[in-house]
C-alpha cells in the first residue's frame, strides 16, 4: 500500500463510524496458590480503548505478556471483561446473552497461531470448513458442499485435492489457509489474527499475507493483526496500537509508527529489530531493552513503562499518562514524548 493509499484511507475513515469501538476495556484474572489461595490479580488489559475501521488493518504489537492476545479474547467475549464497552455496529457485545453474542460472532472471526490446535484432527477438511455453516445457516447439504469447495479456492487450495484430507496430511501453511477459509465461511466483517503467521516459514508467511490482503480487497475485511514482529505488523497495517503491560501506550499511522515513535517503548521496540540502513546499506545491530518486565500481578504505579524509560521522573510514578493526540491521527500515552525535545532534555538532566 503507497502512503498516497494510505493517507486516503486515513481521511476518509475519520468521516466514518468505527465498524469497532473498544471503550475502557478491563480484564483481570484472580491467581491462586496451592490450595486455591488467592495470591493476587493479574491486571491483564487496563483501561483500553481504540476503534476499527471498516476495511481498515489495525496492527497490535508488543512483547510478550503486554496483553495482546487478552485483549483480542475480551473483544470476542471469549473471556468476559470485568468492565468496560465493546461496539460493534452499535451494540455493545458486553454483557450481550449467549444467543445474541453468537449471532454477533458470525461477524467477528479469529485465526490462531497454531492452526493444527485450532482444528479438529479426526475431521477431515470438508467437516471442518462446514462446521460453521452447519451452526448458522439452514443451507442444504448440497449447498453447504458447494460453499466449502468455493471457500477452498479462495483461500489457494484445490478443493478435489484437499477436501478428503485431515489436518494432520497437511503442512503448516495449508492447515493455516483451511483455518482461514472456515473463518470467512460465514462472510464476516472482521477477522481477529491472533499471531497467525508467527509459526509459519518465512516465505509461507509472505504467501499468507499476500492472502489476508487478497481477501481484504475482495470480501471488504477488517483485520486486527496481532503480533511481536514489528517489520510484519508494518507490512500489512494502515495504523499500528502498541501495548505494554496491559495498556495501550501509543497508536498512529504505521509510517509515523515506524519513521517518528513517540513512546520510548515504541522506540526501544524498533531498536530491538535488526536491519540494514536503506541510504547507507549498513547494518543495523538490535538494541537490547534494559531491565525486566514487571509483574502484571504489582504493575508500577503512573506510567508502566516508567521502571525502564530511561526519561522517567517523579511525575511517572505520580500520574498514568493519559493517551492523548501529538499529531493528527497520532496519540502517546507518555509524559516526555519523543516529538518535545525540550521536554525529553528536561527529563534527561
Amino acid at each position: 500500500m503507497t502512503d498516497t493509499d494510505q493517507m486516503t484511507l486515513s481521511t476518509t475513515a475519520t468521516r466514518l463510524e468505527p465498524l469497532l469501538s473498544v471503550r475502557n476495556l478491563v480484564q483481570e484474572f484472580v491467581s491462586r496458590g496451592p490450595g486455591g489461595v488467592k495470591t493476587g490479580v493479574v491486571h491483564a488489559v487496563s483501561d483500553v480503548s481504540l476503534d476499527l475501521m471498516s476495511g481498515e488493518t489495525l496492527g497490535i504489537v508488543g512483547e510478550t505478556g503486554s496483553g495482546k492476545t487478552t485483549l483480542a479474547r475480551s473483544i470476542i467475549q471469549l473471556d468476559r471483561p470485568q468492565s468496560g464497552e465493546v461496539i460493534f455496529e452499535g451494540q455493545n457485545l458486553v454483557g450481550m446473552s449467549k444467543r445474541r453474542l453468537k449471532q454477533a460472532r458470525a461477524n467477528i472471526q479469529m485465526v490462531y497461531q497454531d492452526p493444527f490446535g485450532s482444528l479438529n484432527p479426526r475431521w477431515r477438511i470438508q467437516d471442518v470448513v462446514e462446521e460453521p455453516l452447519l451452526g448458522y445457516t439452514r443451507m442444504k447439504s448440497a449447498a453447504r458442499r458447494e460453499r466449502v469447495r468455493e471457500l477452498l479456492d479462495m483461500v489457494g487450495l484445490n478443493p478435489d485435492v484437499y477436501l478428503r484430507r485431515r489436518p494432520m496430511e497437511l503442512s503448516g501453511g495449508q492447515a493455516q489457509r483451511v483455518a482461514i477459509a472456515r473463518a470467512i465461511a460465514l462472510n464476516p466483517k472482521i477477522i481477529i489474527c491472533d499471531e497467525a503467521i508467527s509459526s509459519l516459514d518465512v516465505l509461507i508467511q509472505a504467501q499468507i499475507i499476500n492472502l489476508f490482503e487478497k481477501l481484504r480487497a475482495e470480501l471488504g475485511l477488517s483485520y486486527l493483526f496481532i503480533a511481536h514482529n514489528l517489520a510484519t505488523v508494518k507490512q500489512v497495517s494502515d495504523r499500528v496500537a502498541v501495548m505494554y503491560l496491559g495498556r495501550i501506550v501509543e497508536v498512529g499511522p504505521s509510517e509515523q509508527i515506524y519513521n517518528a515513535p513517540l513512546h520510548p517503548y515504541t522506540r526501544a521496540l524498533l531498536d530491538s529489530v535488526p536491519g540494514l540502513d536503506p541510504e547507507t546499506g549498513v547494518a543495523h545491530r538490535p538494541v537490547a531493552q534494559e531491565g525486566e518486565t514487571p509483574s502484571p500481578l504489582d504493575p508500577p504505579s503512573g506510567c508502566r513503562f516508567r521502571t525502564r524509560c530511561p526519561f522517567a521522573q517523579d511525575i511517572c510514578a505520580e500520574v498514568n499518562p493519559a493517551l492523548i493526540e501529538h499529531r493528527p491521527g497520532h496519540l502517546a500515552a507518555c509524559h516526555f514524548p519523543l516529538d518535545d525535545p525540550d521536554g525529553v532534555a528536561a527529563a534527561l538532566k
